[in-house]
């Protein structure tokens, strides 16, 4: 029995770089669906399982961004961000709409290859997925995380989609809460050995958690910062 091929949509613009990937990626066992904009993106979604999006952020009609963050807000698909816009601030804002990976043009092939399989991996070794138990959820501080759904509830009942890379991090949290966490250790738990983001990235996502949870950005109670250290889920958890 042969496994079924990893599928990857590729959302870009630029025709050439749509071919050029589509082909390297089929040449590596990979099944590849090509658009170049976002209305199409979201039809291919609703049709067929996908497992990576490859998405260029200067798209024309709707904004590579806000496709970013509408897709982490609905689906836990991992997403990969291309793009020539390639300061850091630009990757922070990519990262902080819901994008697993950030990866600046001109790229060579061979490094998006690695880095989907990383993302890939990360995103199946991690809590979320089978060994889960589908009606588990864990509460912390009157927050309840959804297990099944990767859902945030909040004490009033509201609920909070989370992207993939922020359940992850939170689950990472929750599983040692009460103990100092460095960001090495974060990005090694939430994201693997072998994760490729640049070191600001659990900053970033420790930054997401916190406006979910409602927190102080100077005075946070639920995630606090350790100085020089790394992060602390302060509260107890609970499984309910």
């Amino acid at each position: 029995m042969t496994n079924r091929p990893d599928h990857a949509l590729i959302v870009d613009d630029d025709s050439e770089i749509r071919n050029l990937l589509q082909n390297y990626l089929e040449k590596n066992n990979f099944r590849v669906t090509t658009v170049n904009n976002g209305k199409t993106l979201w039809k291919i979604i609703d049709e067929k399982q996908v497992d990576i999006i490859i998405l260029d952020l200067m798209l024309p009609g709707e904004d590579g961004l806000e496709i970013c963050r509408n897709l982490s807000a609905r689906h836990n698909t991992p997403i990969i961000i291309v793009s020539a816009l390639g300061e850091e601030t630009d990757r922070i804002i990519g990262l902080e709409m819901g994008a697993d990976d950030y990866l600046p043009k001109p790229f060579n092939p061979r490094e998006l290859l690695v880095r989907i399989k990383v993302v890939l991996r990360r995103s199946r070794s991690l809590p979320g997925n089978d060994e889960i138990e589908t009606k588990t959820n864990l509460w912390f501080a009157d927050w309840m995380l959804n297990l099944a759904t990767t859902n945030l509830n909040s004490p009033q009942g509201v609920v909070i989609p989370l992207s993939a890379g922020e359940f992850r991090l939170l689950r990472v949290f929750l599983d040692h809460p009460k103990r100092v966490l460095t960001r090495d250790q974060l990005l090694e738990l939430s994201q693997g050995r072998e994760a490729l983001a640049f070191d600001r990235s659990i900053d970033v996502l420790v930054g997401r958690l916190r406006k979910h949870l409602g927190e102080n950005a100077k005075h946070p109670q639920i995630i606090k910062t350790a100085r020089g250290a790394g992060y602390i889920l302060t509260s107890e958890v609970r499984p309910v």
